[in-house]
């Protein structure tokens, strides 16, 4: 047990992080409220950083977790992307309020202050993240998919003073609401399936399955899809992602953001840890990944279905954020392919992916939260148009961050999907693969217009009154990203190396797992027949 909870010291480091903004968010020193992001960023950079001295291969071991190695790797990217992110956030809640407290139009009341309580629900998702990573069964993941969804709704409803806004949140709330119960309801089939919750057991139980049965029971694989079905949610993929460009676009960019990665990398986690239970070894004679055909199929068809909708919705857009969101639906449409290669240049591909999609996709977001016009945020296209002559340290940082997304070489973007597209081929899905590469031509559609209009268009009349406003930290973020997307290629292989190890030895345990059942089964009795003749 106790070797259990060294793995729960970061998430122990954020619930005091929790527990300091709640106090300091309602403390009547306008210092200490400033004060409450930066308190924060501290807990956030505390948390990544404590992770590499928890996960030693010892109290891996003794752990028993499915997938502890992943569990290292995202801990510390969630946790230095959700740093831009809350960068992104200051200034966001309560800016107004706080202008008048100031200037002495308004004396303070603990009623009216929601910053602290925005933050508080920051870290609580990204908290739950972390829990992800620590889940060896079904009841943990499930709270910690939750612990994830719950404080995004209310964030969105904050975001902005807005009816859009709240309408976005209930849209939101429902949507998921919904959502938990299908993959409630595959979590249940899969427990009648096996008899177990716990995720190391489950697999056990489903290598004993193939190795005595030839496959996985028919239980166990629509357990699996609807669980599949249900996490789609997440990740914003198909046949779940009609929620998306209705959500970004009501909620403020910098929370748009934050729906783009979060939610998304815990998705992605916990179809890791599913998909970990059933496959990817011990089914070679059903599929070429190792997972049984239907699963094999059903994800084929979320990929290639996700990644087109995705891109042809984005190319029906004017508003820059619905654009962005429908481009969020492509990514994951992307990143499924990995899922479908398994271990190796698969899921290797998806965690490297998903840290280059984090940066990426944080710094286009920058570029609108950190501008605003009549004091509102930007949202057309046409906003955007000739950005260079009044911000063009924004222009640039939108046109790096968008030719990322694109994945034009030799940025961070490209090298993302250099690797889940090897890895599709490798494992024999090159239809699908040639699926993806069509659809990234579909994508230069509008991926070059958001880096030609900022750079090479005249400024438009609504882009004339584009101010920078208050808005500092959020350009930074921008800025940073940018940087990151530039120098993090020359670092590539270091980068990947981590995924690597933070997955090597998985298949060896399935392997280990699957051998022991076979080498547990009796030995046919003799024939007495034959005994006779001899």
């Amino acid at each position: 047990m106790i070797e259990k909870l060294w793995f729960l010291i970061p998430e122990i480091i954020l619930f005091i992080g929790v527990c300091v903004v709640s106090i300091m968010g309602l403390s009547h020193h306008r210092t200490w409220r400033s004060a409450v992001p930066g308190a924060t960023i501290v807990f956030l950079i505390a948390a990544a950083l404590a992770t590499p001295f928890l996960y030693t291969p010892e109290k891996m071991e003794a752990a028993e977790l499915l997938m502890p190695r992943v569990g290292w790797y995202f801990k510390v990217i969630v946790g230095f992307v959700s740093v831009l992110l809350a960068l992104m956030c200051i200034g966001l809640i309560d800016r107004r309020y706080e202008a008048e407290v100031k200037a002495g139009r308004a004396s303070f009341d603990p009623m009216r202050v929601n910053r602290g309580e925005f933050f508080i629900f920051f870290l609580l998702s990204v908290m739950g993240v972390n829990l992800i990573c620590s889940a060896n069964d079904l009841i943990w993941l499930f709270l910690a998919l939750e612990l994830v969804s719950l404080p995004t709704y209310v964030m969105v409803a904050m975001s902005r003073p807005s009816r859009k806004a709240q309408e976005a949140a209930v849209k939101y709330f429902f949507l998921g609401a919904m959502a938990t119960g299908v993959f409630l309801y595959g979590f249940a089939l899969l427990y009648g399936s096996t008899g177990t919750i716990v995720l190391t057991e489950m697999r056990d139980v489903f290598a004993a399955q193939v190795a005595e049965e030839g496959g996985v029971n028919l239980l166990g694989i629509v357990g699996m899809i609807v669980s599949l079905l249900g996490v789609a949610y997440k990740i914003a993929a198909a046949p779940m992602h009609f929620y998306v460009a209705d959500v970004y676009e009501g909620a403020a960019s910098a929370v748009s953001a934050f729906l783009a990665f979060v939610p998304k990398a815990a998705g992605f986690l916990g179809m890791i840890l599913l998909l970990g239970t059933m496959g990817w070894a011990g089914h070679a004679g059903e599929g070429s990944t190792g997972l049984p055909m239907p699963i094999v199929t059903t994800l084929w068809m979320i990929a290639a279905i996700t990644m087109t909708l995705g891109n042809v919705g984005a190319l029906l857009q004017t508003s820059v954020k619905r654009m962005l969101a429908y481009s969020s639906v492509a990514h994951s449409g992307y990143m499924v392919i990995g899922l479908i290669a398994g271990p190796g240049l698969g899921i290797n591909g998806v965690l490297f992916y998903l840290t280059a999609y984090g940066i990426m996709n944080t710094a286009a977001f920058a570029v609108l939260a950190g501008l605003e016009r009549k004091k509102a945020e930007i949202e057309t296209v046409d906003d955007l148009a000739g950005l260079r002559f009044k911000h063009p340290s924004m222009a640039i940082v939108m046109a790096i961050s968008a030719a990322s997304l694109l994945g034009v070489p030799p940025l961070l973007g490209f090298m993302g999907k250099l690797y889940i597209f090897v890895g599709g081929v490798e494992t024999g899905h090159i239809p699908l693969v040639i699926i993806a590469g069509l659809n990234s031509a579909i994508s230069a559609g509008y991926y070059l217009y958001l880096i030609g209009l900022p750079i090479l268009s005249q400024p438009s009349p609504q882009a004339e009154t584009i101010t920078t406003g208050e808005a500092r930290w959020p350009r930074l973020a921008g800025v940073i990203g940018a940087v990151l997307i530039i120098v993090l290629p020359v670092f590539t292989n270091y980068l990947y190396d981590a995924t690597e190890r933070s997955t090597e030895g998985y298949l060896d345990e399935q392997a280990r797992q699957i051998g022991a059942t076979d080498a547990d089964e009796p030995d046919e009795p003799p024939d007495p027949a034959l005994a006779t003749r001899e």
